[in-house]
């Protein structure tokens, strides 16, 4: 069975507000490690938003849409989950971006 566009778009939307729910309530899980393993972070889905905005012509910007992907401002989010990257995350993000670049 074939679905329409707006039940599609009605599917997407909801599984990316279970997505950023999941972030938002699984604190410990560092952007670095998002990174590492799947080459995005909540950084990257906050951009995408701003893009997406842009593209349907609304104003939306980067702090907005870190503050909706965080459940809060992105500075006290940091303050509060962020830890610093060990060197084995940061060897291990430089050895993903070094394969990327490889192609």
């Amino acid at each position: 069975m074939a679905l329409d566009t707006q039940t599609i778009e009605q599917l997407e939307a909801a599984s990316f507000r279970r997505l950023i729910s999941h972030l938002q309530n699984n604190t410990e899980v560092q952007n670095i490690d998002l990174m590492i393993l799947a080459d995005f972070c909540r950084n990257c889905l906050s951009k995408w938003m701003v893009s997406s905005a842009n593209e349907l012509g609304v104003e939306f910007d980067y702090d907005q849409a870190r503050e909706h992907v965080y459940g809060m401002p992105y500075s006290e989010w940091k303050g509060l989950h962020q830890q610093p990257a060990t060197p084995e995350q940061m060897a291990a993000f430089q050895a993903r971006q070094d394969a990327k670049q490889k192609g």
